[in-house]
C-alpha cells in the first residue's frame, strides 16, 4: 500500500510537519536509489513539498533519474546538518518515484519552481517514514508511519 504527502498528512499531521521542517532546514538531502546491478546509489538531492506532493526534481538524464526509470524505489534521508544536534531527529522516507509526463501537472509545478530546464520531476509515493529522537536526554524514540497502518512508536531507554 503506497499514500502520497497528502495522505500522510491528513494521517499523521504532526509528524508530517516535523518531516518537513526537518527538511526545510537544509536546501540538500541524500537520495538513494537502485542502479541496474542492484546496488545503492547516494546522490544529493533536493526536495519540494507542493500541493499535497512530495516532488523530487533532478538533472536531465541524471544517473539517479536512469536508476528510479528503471526500479521506482527510493529512500531520502533528511541533511542531518552541523554537528551533532540534529534538532528535530533523523528523518527518512521511503517509497517509489515516477516521471510526471509533460502536460498540465509538469508545466504547473515549472511556473511555481522555475527549475533548470530540461529536467526531470518524479512524484513520489510513500511506503514508509521513519523519524528517530532523543526525548528527555534519556530515550531514543523511533516513529514509523506505513500507509492503512497506526503510527507506531517505540521508546528504548
Amino acid at each position: 500500500m503506497t499514500a502520497n504527502w497528502a495522505d500522510f498528512a491528513a494521517a499523521e499531521p504532526q509528524l508530517a510537519a516535523t518531516v518537513e521542517e526537518r527538511f526545510g532546514a537544509f536546501t540538500h538531502h541524500v537520495l538513494v536509489t537502485l542502479r541496474a546491478d542492484g546496488s545503492p546509489r547516494t546522490s544529493g538531492l533536493e526536495v519540494d513539498f507542493r500541493r499535497g506532493e512530495l516532488w523530487l526534481g533532478m538533472m536531465h538524464g541524471s544517473l539517479k533519474a536512469r536508476d528510479l526509470h528503471r526500479d521506482p524505489r527510493f529512500a531520502l534521508q533528511a541533511n542531518p546538518g552541523e554537528g551533532t544536534g540534529m534538532g528535530g531527529g533523523d528523518v527518512r522516507i521511503s517509497g517509489r518515484a515516477y516521471e510526471v509526463p509533460d502536460g498540465p501537472d509538469k508545466t504547473a509545478y515549472t511556473k511555481e519552481v522555475e527549475p533548470p530546464q530540461p529536467f526531470h520531476l518524479f512524484r513520489t509515493e510513500l511506503t514508509e517514514v521513519v523519524r528517530t529522537s532523543v526525548e528527555d536526554e534519556k530515550y531514543l524514540v523511533v516513529q514509523v508511519w506505513k500507509p492503512g497502518e497506526p503510527l507506531r512508536v517505540v521508546r528504548r531507554a
